[in-house]
């Protein structure tokens, strides 16, 4: 704590003013959060839409109001870092035993770098992101609900959704508890979990995702752990279960960066993360607190790990695999799944679309439903590396084209604005080396994520497969977002029939084609894929390359309906509840 300091109380004033703000702001995020249950309970999905929008952009909002307080408050001591220095170690001091200090933290370094326009990291008025505690190794589960197998299975789970407290009734509870024991023995069959059930660990509060409610625990048993999730649906007719998930590749599924974020009101949300953990190992912490829409939170663990890495590793940042963007230029550190994207100054033809145009499009990608088929693009301003980790190439290329973005200082490479996202095989790479078994159903899925874009409104607009990355789940994501747009904004044309020889024989297109004209009758002809694969495509796929599908969703869309798109097989049963 400083002492003997001529700003002593106007520090500590400060201090308490950014931790009263992220406290405001904490509890009118929760407020949002708590929403969901209401919305579930009266099937406002709409509502639904509206409150994630609302609560991602809330934390800028924050963060730039008490910027511009403390700006007007402090005047010419504004940009005085000795001040601020001082202001940091009585904020230090006053959120040492708060729920979440870490959360405390990353605001207060949002609203320096606000003000100073940090570049780098500035280790006298921000906190360092490598000096953040990381989420807790284990946990006791203190906010779970515990139940034990004191007679069948079946009343254990009943007891379960007993618990579940929603105002809206379950229409038909006792098949969703025949439905639960008859999955359960089937994943225990399967191998998937093994031995006897000693109990079961449900955590307090309901994960909402949109349209669909989830209880998410793990099912202890007496020789290995398992996630346990239950999937819920309200219809017409009241609740249902919707499925069941206990593979860890299931629960990483639901909770992929691909995903929107959960709107689930934890009291504390680094344990929640911990247990999060425990039954999917293999997510950081990081993509956890994202997803839970601790958005920034799951920032600055991503960039305390990637520097925490640079400091174990010696590669260099090198051009990443797959064809070079028109728009990007996209690297990676070969050591780390990461890649690291940035705007080109100047697009080659056929692009004809601006760096503002693709700076509204992954804002657009941020604030919709990512239906489980956008990647996760997260923004970063103002990182700086050594220019010794990054490949002559890759410099040479950066300096010559990205000069808006990039900055060379000394030893130094300034990111003054790039963004980051999860390291995919491209799918054309994918199926260069994949059997034919492997491209089949990377093919099938490639045709599925662009229905399930649809469905949530969102046209690729470049449907080559380049765009497109597999995960290791064999999944198939888009991650390339500048031609991307609504469905609704599209005008869906059929090819016109040419009425003359003479027509048909032109090189260059002979009827009018409008700016938002697309013709999905040509889509099969940049996909590349070879004889084979294109009829399989076709087999299951073919209704995507009719005008007719797509005026179709349009319409659906126009009507305010919102389509699922669900990251799991659900319980043939509830059809009968939408």
């Amino acid at each position: 704590m400083p002492a003997n300091s001529r700003h002593k109380h106007l520090a500590e004033a400060i201090a308490s003013t950014v931790c009263d703000d992220f406290a405001d702001y904490n509890q009118e995020f929760r407020a949002i959060t708590r929403r969901a249950l209401v919305r579930f309970e009266n099937r406002d999905w709409k509502g639904s839409q509206r409150d994630a929008v609302e609560r991602i952009e809330l934390y800028d909002i924050i963060v730039k109001r008490t910027a511009v307080e403390l700006k007007h408050r402090l005047g010419h001591l504004c940009k005085n870092k000795t001040l601020w220095a001082e202001i940091k170690a009585y904020f230090a001091e006053k959120i040492r035993r708060f729920p979440d200090p870490e959360f405390y933290k990353t605001f207060f370094s949002s609203i320096t770098r606000y003000l100073f326009d940090t570049v780098g990291v500035d280790m006298t008025v921000e906190f360092l992101a490598v000096d953040f505690e990381p989420a807790p190794r284990h946990v006791e589960s203190p906010k779970t609900r515990t139940y034990r197998l004191r007679t069948t299975e079946e009343t254990l789970f009943g007891e379960i959704l007993n618990h579940s407290a929603f105002a809206t009734p379950f229409c038909k509870f006792n098949d969703d508890i025949q439905f639960i024991t008859k999955e359960f023995n089937a994943y225990r069959n399967n191998g998937d979990f093994s031995g006897e059930i000693i109990r079961v660990e449900i955590m307090n509060p309901v994960f909402h995702q949109l349209t669909r409610a989830y209880l998410v625990g793990r099912l202890v048993g007496t020789h290995n752990t398992v996630p346990l999730i239950i999937s819920l649906v309200n219809g017409p007719k009241g609740i249902a279960v919707d499925a069941v998930m206990m593979a860890e590749s299931e629960a990483g599924m639901l909770f992929s960066f691909t995903r929107s974020y959960f709107h689930v009101d934890l009291e504390q949300v680094a344990d929640s993360v911990a247990f999060l953990r425990l039954i999917m190992p293999e997510k950081s912490a990081g993509e956890l607190y994202t997803v839970l829409g601790r958005a920034k939170q799951g920032k600055t663990v991503r960039y305390r790990n990637l520097l925490d890495h640079l400091k174990k590793s010696s590669d260099q940042f090198v051009h990443a695999p797959g064809d070079k963007g028109l728009v990007m230029v996209v690297f990676t550190l070969p050591s780390y799944d990461i890649v690291i994207k940035i705007i080109r100054d100047h697009f080659a033809p056929p692009k004809t679309s601006s760096r503002q145009d693709v700076l509204h499009k992954y804002q657009l990608v941020f604030k919709h439903d990512r239906a489980g088929r956008l990647i996760d693009a997260q923004e970063f301003r103002r990182l700086t590396f050594e220019s010794s980790r990054f490949s002559q190439a890759l410099l040479d290329e950066l300096t010559k084209e990205a000069t808006e973005s990039v900055k060379i200082q000394g030893d130094k490479v300034i990111l003054k604005h790039c963004y980051i996202e999860r390291r995919l095989t491209p799918l054309n790479l994918y199926l260069q080396t994949a059997n034919y078994l492997n491209a089949q159903k990377v093919v099938y899925d490639y045709g599925q994520a662009i229905r399930d874009l649809a469905l949530s409104n969102i046209f690729p607009g470049d449907l080559l497969i380049k765009n497109f990355g597999v995960t290791r789940y064999g999944r198939i994501i888009f991650y390339d977002y500048d031609e991307l747009c609504m469905v609704t904004d599209c005008n869906f044309r059929e090819m016109p029939v040419a009425q003359t020889i003479e027509d048909e024989m032109r090189a260059e297109t002979w009827f009018y084609v409008g700016e938002n004209d697309v013709f999905p009758e040509q889509f099969i002809s940049f996909l590349g894929f070879d004889r084979e694969l294109e009829a399989f495509f076709m087999e299951w796929h073919s209704d995507i390359m009719t005008a007719r599908y797509w005026r179709d969703l349009q319409n659906q869309h126009r009507l305010g309906q919102v389509l699922d798109v669900l990251p799991y097989h659900r319980y043939p049963g509830t059809h009968r509840q939408d």
